[in-house]
């Protein structure tokens, strides 16, 4: 019999399933409890019985994550984590501190389907979809690791979030239970490089997570270039989907603007973005591009990211660049994983 996942049920799945098992309803508590705090083995649940350790190791299984390696930021303490999972498949998260506490860029596929040009993740093809535990359990060891609490999550690493809706789902109900970690919904941003239709499913949820759509064009003939998805959701839908996800939502919007020095960067390209956004309850977050090898793609300079910001903000739209947080550790995701495999390092996540 294939054992079941148990990190990835909710308490009250957790509860009926024990119910079922003839299990008082106190005993699912007990070990949802233990799985928040990031358990790996029913022999670290002190307060069961080993018999009922034995039964429930029988039935089901605990899916984490392992550390394969860790780096860590000279410069501003910025931690890279390249995580195995049971099969051997690998993903990555990344620690960063701000003065509001610690946040933590999670995985949510390993690999990605979407093969934008600029992203080291999509270069090394897609496996399968992560499972809401798996998807926790970065979340956990990282809190682990470092010793602190984690209050921020970011859906922002390895693969596309609305690709794997349901799970991803399922993990931020888990993740924000009070009985499990706790967090709150304001505390979370999903990274999408803009499936309209689960956009759209998303605001009917009405979840007070912050949405941050992956832009980096003002224009469908530069967008089609370089993020394959424009070709099934051009720009006009994709923000026709944004400004009802903040009608339903009251929630801001952040735009993902990648900074290519040549390609998107130029002062008619900010004066069409900043019409696109008119009167959209957003704000623009631009970000240098790595530099990426094999495409020729170089970040924008200084002086043009400033010009940029400016022509952005004299039309009304709220925009900054974007710090860039461990550098010296390679922190956007998917080139440990490429690395790791024998692959070149391409650098070129955001």
């Amino acid at each position: 019999m294939e054992k079941t996942d148990i990190k990835s049920l909710t308490l009250e799945e957790l509860s009926t399933q024990f119910a079922g098992l003839g299990l008082p309803k106190f005993r699912a508590g007990q070990v949802f409890r233990w799985l928040a705090r990031g358990v790996t083995d029913f022999s670290q649940m002190s307060d069961l019985s080993k018999d009922l350790r034995e039964q429930l190791s029988q039935r089901y299984a605990i899916r984490g994550v392992e550390i394969l390696r860790k780096q860590v930021s000279q410069i501003d303490g910025t931690i890279k984590y390249l995580f195995r999972l049971f099969d051997g498949e690998c993903v990555e998260s990344v620690v960063m501190r701000y003065h509001y506490g610690n946040s933590i860029c999670i995985s949510t596929q390993v690999g990605c389907k979407m093969n934008c040009s600029f992203c080291a993740t999509g270069k090394s093809g897609f496996s399968r979809n992560l499972s809401p535990s798996e998807i926790l359990s970065q979340v956990q060891m990282g809190s682990i690791d470092i010793g602190e609490r984690i209050s921020h999550v970011v859906l922002m690493g390895m693969g596309e979030p609305l690709d794997n809706y349901e799970n991803v789902l399922r993990f931020l109900q888990l993740c924000t239970c009070k009985e499990g970690l706790g967090l709150s919904m304001r505390g979370i941003s999903l990274s999408t490089c803009g499936i309209v239709d689960k956009i759209y499913d998303l605001a009917d949820k009405k979840l007070q997570l912050t949405l941050s759509v992956s832009l980096h064009a003002p224009n469908d003939r530069i967008r089609g270039r370089t993020m394959p998805i424009n070709k099934r959701w051009p720009l006009d839908e994709l923000i026709k989907a944004c400004r009802y996800y903040v009608r339903q939502t009251g929630r801001r919007i952040s735009f993902e603007y990648a900074m290519i020095a040549g390609v998107n960067d130029s002062d008619a390209c900010a004066r069409e973005l900043a019409g696109r956004l008119k009167g959209l309850l957003a704000h623009v977050n631009l970000i240098p591009v790595n530099d990426v090898t094999g495409t020729g793609y170089k970040k924008s300079g200084i002086p043009r990211q400033k010009r940029f910001v400016e022509i952005l903000q004299g039309q009304g739209i709220t925009a900054t660049v974007r710090r860039t947080l461990g550098a010296d550790i390679e922190a956007s995701c998917g080139q440990l994983r490429r690395k790791h495999e024998g692959g070149d390092g391409y650098e070129g996540s955001l």
